[in-house]
């Protein structure tokens, strides 16, 4: 017997926001695009944000604009869908500070544009905000090695460097400091209160694989907000490709020290007491048990656990590193704090938006 689905408003509207920047990444868009398309709780509408790729942002359009050829199939008329130009600067904040500007649902998700949801993902999210004092929820996010399988050397405490739920996240439906930022999603109400995402904090295309501008997001959300309540539910899960050049130990040790200098930024945004908490517990907490779980494995003779254990410690060194120097580097260079866009980031929609069918 199929288990019963807890009961969900369909009023709630969630618009779905993809950020894209590369033509490389086409069938993966498709696919992302596919899977939103094909949910169980339909998306009030999609919302495609192009990261300055002039040529991307014209294929993009004219892809969806398309009138598909013959009679329309029966059921239900596809997600409407809208391409957008990132109205902010080069960069992921800025790319979803556009799609939070022109989205019209209660409930504004986030997806990957290299990851697939599964079929309930929005039923998950759609029911946890059945509670008035949920303000965001998360899922998780397995990862799809291009390679077809994990390296042996690479920690699962770690798969936050591919972008993936790591080891030492609560399982099942919690409360957490922050959700994950490729499979999030939050009312639409508190980027009114709190701004949007920090630009200057995350990726930007060119420079360092930085992160943490979802984490900043919350923390802020939860100083205002004391009340509110950040959700990850398991069963909302999604799949991100993880290419190959990514199980490189190079990668792995450049992204974490790209970690923490974002930490460091996030510190100085929003304090360290709240922006480190989470990782203090991580460090203590889970990394020295895969340490331990590692040496182990290599006394039992099983692959890789002498290299796991050796990767947990390179890992946590390089982001401690990262974290080192930004904040040093702030203390002897200054730089304004990263900004929170309202106004004109959240203002009207760009120009260059076009909706499906017909192009602007």
């Amino acid at each position: 017997m199929t288990p019963r689905r807890p009961a969900v408003g369909p009023g709630l509207g969630i618009s779905v926001v993809i950020c894209v920047h590369t033509e490389d990444r086409w069938d993966d868009i498709l696919a992302a695009v596919a899977s939103v398309r094909g949910q169980s709780h339909p998306a009030h509408e999609l919302l495609l944000v192009v990261d300055h790729h002039q040529r991307l942002l014209g294929r993009l359009t004219e892809h969806f604009a398309r009138a598909p050829g013959g009679a329309r199939p029966p059921g239900p008329p596809p997600t409407p869908l809208r391409v957008l130009a990132n109205a902010g600067p080069r960069g992921l904040s800025a790319g979803r500070n556009t799609g939070i500007a022109a989205a019209g649902g209660e409930v504004i998700a986030f997806l990957d544009d290299d990851a697939v949801a599964e079929r309930d993902w929005l039923h998950h999210f759609a029911a946890a905000y059945a509670d008035p004092a949920v303000m965001a929820v998360g899922g998780r996010t397995e990862p799809v090695w291009e390679s077809g399988s994990r390296p042996p050397w690479f920690p699962e405490e770690f798969d936050w460097v591919v972008g993936c739920t790591y080891r030492g996240l609560p399982q099942g439906k919690v409360r957490v400091r922050n959700v994950l930022g490729g499979n999030a999603s939050f009312r639409r109400a508190v980027f009114d209160l709190v701004g949007g995402f920090t630009t200057g904090i995350g990726r930007d295309g060119d420079r360092r694989p930085l992160g943490c501008e979802e984490t900043e997001l919350c923390i802020r959300i939860s100083q205002a907000l004391p009340d509110a309540v950040l959700l990850v539910d398991d069963r909302a899960v999604i799949h991100h490709r993880v290419p190959a050049e990514r199980r490189r130990f190079g990668y792995f040790r450049g992204r974490a020290y790209a970690e923490g200098l974002s930490k460091a930024l996030v510190a100085r945004s929003v304090g360290a007491r709240d922006g480190l908490a989470a990782e203090r517990r991580h460090t203590v907490r889970v990394l020295p048990a895969g340490v331990l779980r590692g040496v182990r494995d290599a006394l039992l003779g099983r692959p890789g656990g002498a290299a796991r254990a050796g990767a947990i410690v390179a890992g946590a060194a390089a982001a401690a590193g990262g974290y080192a120097w930004g904040t040093v580097r702030a203390r002897m260079k200054p730089t304004p704090l990263p900004r929170r866009p309202v106004d004109d980031a959240l203002g009207e929609p760009p120009a260059a938006a076009a909706r499906e069918g017909a192009p602007a």
